[in-house]
C-alpha cells in the first residue's frame, strides 16, 4: 500500500488528504503540519480580531478529531526540515524531540505562503505584527487585550490591510492606513479604489496614500512610523500587510524547480519536476485560464481546488486543474469590492485589444426600498467581442459577490460579452431587475462598440 504524505495542514493539504480517502478509503494518508491548527480558515482571522467571530475555534473548517475520523493521520507541531526525493524520505523536527526521518511513496508539498517583509527597518519591534497563521492572530489578540492600544497604523492597502483597518476600527482604535500606491486596493482600477477609500474615511479611518514606510522606531512607550515623505505617525500598534510570497525554501533545497514569483513549478496535474512529488496551494504557480500560462495567484479557493486535483492524481489519476481567473471579493465595512479576469492594462499586456466600460446602476428595482448604487467596470476584447474581466463595488446587500461570480462563470466558458444577455438569471424586484446589472453592463459595452463603428469578428 502506498504511503501518501502531505506537508502542510491548510486548505490544499487537507483537501488532498480528503480526496485521497474519498477515492481510496483504505489508503494510508499522513498530514504533517508545523502548527496545531489544521484546516483553519486563516481568511477569517480579521473577523476574529474584530470580535465579529467570538470564538477562534469557529474558524476551523474541521477540527482535528473530524479530520482523523476520515482515517487521516495528523502529525501536528512538527516541521519538515528537508526532503530527499531520491530516497523518498523527509526529515522532521518535532517540538521537544530529536529530528527523525519519515518515508513516503507519494508526497504533496502544500507549504502555503508567507508574509512579505518589505524593506522597513524595525519590523521585529514589539508591537509590530504580521498576519498569516493562527499563532499570528493569537499574538495580536493578546496584545490588543493586554495593552488596550488606542491607535494603530496599517501598512498596506490590499485585502488584508483593508480588512484589518475595518477590524481595528470596530474595536474603537483610531486607525491610519498607509499605502505606497496612489490609491488603496490596487487590484481594482483607481476609479473603484476611490470608492473603497471613501467608505474607509466615512468610518473614520485615516488614509495616507503615496507614503513609503522606511522605519518603525520605539519611542517613549509608543511606536513612530517614519515614511520617505510626510510627517511621522505616532501609534501603539502596527500591522504590516504588504502581501504574500510562496513558501518554497523546502522544495528549492530539495532541487525542485521553481518558476513565476519563485513559486513551485507544476503542470496542470499539480506534478512537480521531481518524481512522485506534487504541490498545491499558495506555494505553487497557478494556471491562468485566460492568459493560458502560469501566474502567481495565492487564493484559498484555488488552493482547495488544486489540493483536490493533486490528491486524485497521487492515486494515479490524470485530472487537470482547470485554471484560475483571479476571482476575489473583499468586504470593507458596508461595501464589497470584487473582481475577476483581466483589467484593461493586464489585457493589453496579454495582447488583447481591450475596451473597458463603466456603468453605475441600481442593484435592484429603485421603487423597492433599500436600492443602492452598483458600480461596474466590464472589459472585453474589441476584435473578438470576448469577455475579459469585470470589477464591481457596491453595498453589502447588493449581491456583489453573486454578480462577480456570474462574470467568472462566463469567463470560464470564454463567452462573448453579448452572450451575457442570453443567460437566464433570476429576478424579483427586491433583488434585481428584469435585466440584471450584469446584463446592463454587457449592453453598455456592446453599445460603446457599436457607436465606435468597430466590427467584431465573432
Amino acid at each position: 500500500m502506498n504511503r501518501h504524505l502531505i506537508i502542510g495542514g491548510s486548505d490544499a493539504g487537507i483537501s488532498a488528504a480528503l480526496r485521497i480517502r474519498e477515492l481510496a478509503p483504505e489508503a494510508e494518508v499522513t498530514v504533517v503540519a508545523a502548527d496545531a491548527y489544521p484546516n483553519f480558515s486563516i481568511c477569517g482571522l480579521p473577523f476574529f480580531l474584530s470580535g465579529e467571530v467570538a470564538d477562534w475555534r469557529r474558524l476551523a473548517h474541521r477540527d482535528a478529531a473530524q479530520i482523523e475520523a476520515h482515517g487521516i493521520r495528523l502529525r501536528l507541531n512538527q516541521r519538515v526540515t528537508a526532503i530527499d526525493p531520491g530516497a523518498k524520505k523527509i526529515w522532521l523536527d518535532a517540538t521537544g524531540s530529536r529530528p527523525r526521518q519519515m518515508a513516503y511513496d507519494k508526497l504533496l508539498i502544500a507549504t502555503g505562503a508567507e508574509s512579505v517583509r518589505p524593506p522597513i527597518k524595525g519590523l521585529d519591534t514589539s508591537g509590530v505584527f504580521f498576519l498569516r497563521w493562527m499563532d499570528d492572530g493569537f499574538a495580536l489578540r493578546n496584545f490588543l487585550d493586554r495593552h488596550n492600544p488606542r491607535r494603530a497604523v496599517v501598512v498596506g492597502g490590499g485585502y488584508i490591510g483593508l480588512e484589518m483597518a475595518d477590524a481595528l476600527a470596530r474595536r474603537n482604535l483610531a486607525v491610519t492606513l498607509m499605502e505606497f500606491a496612489p490609491e488603496v486596493l490596487t487590484t481594482l482600477d483607481p476609479e473603484l479604489g476611490v470608492l473603497i477609500r471613501t467608505e474607509l474615511e466615512a468610518k473614520k479611518v485615516r488614509i495616507l496614500t503615496g507614503r513609503t514606510v522606511e522605519r518603525i522606531v520605539p519611542q517613549a512607550g509608543a511606536l513612530v512610523v517614519k515614511s520617505v515623505a510626510g510627517p511621522d505617525e505616532k501609534t501603539e500598534l502596527v500591522i504590516v500587510a504588504a502581501g504574500a510570497k510562496p513558501s518554497t525554501s523546502l522544495a528549492a533545497a530539495a532541487g525542485i524547480d521553481t518558476g513565476v514569483s519563485g513559486a513551485i513549478r507544476v503542470d496542470r496535474t499539480m506534478a512537480t519536476s521531481a518524481a512522485d512529488i506534487w504541490a498545491a496551494g499558495d506555494c505553487v504557480e497557478t494556471w491562468h485560464r485566460i492568459l493560458r500560462h502560469n501566474a502567481y495567484l495565492p487564493l484559498g479557493t484555488t488552493a482547495h481546488k488544486q489540493g483536490r486535483v493533486a490528491g486524485e492524481n497521487m492515486l494515479g489519476g490524470r485530472r487537470e486543474f482547470q485554471g484560475s481567473l483571479g476571482t476575489q471579493a473583499v468586504k470593507v465595512f458596508d461595501r464589497v469590492a470584487a473582481r475577476t479576469g483581466l483589467r484593461d492594462r493586464e489585457a493589453l499586456e496579454a495582447g488583447f485589444d481591450p475596451l473597458t466600460v463603466a456603468l453605475t446602476v441600481w442593484d435592484h428595482k429603485a421603487y423597492y426600498p433599500g436600492a443602492s448604487e452598483l458600480h461596474i467596470r466590464i472589459t472585453g476584447d474589441r476584435r473578438s467581442g470576448r469577455l475579459l474581466g469585470a470589477q464591481m463595488v457596491g453595498a453589502c446587500g447588493a449581491e456583489v459577490s453573486k454578480r462577480i461570480d456570474i462574470f467568472a462563470a462566463a469567463l470560464y466558458h470564454a463567452m462573448a460579452v453579448d452572450d451575457l444577455n442570453g443567460i437566464d438569471l433570476s429576478y424579483t424586484p427586491p433583488l434585481s431587475s428584469p435585466w440584471d446589472p450584469v446584463q446592463m453592463a454587457a449592453q453598455a459595452w456592446c453599445a460603446r462598440i457599436k457607436s465606435s463603428g468597430t466590427k467584431i469578428k465573432y
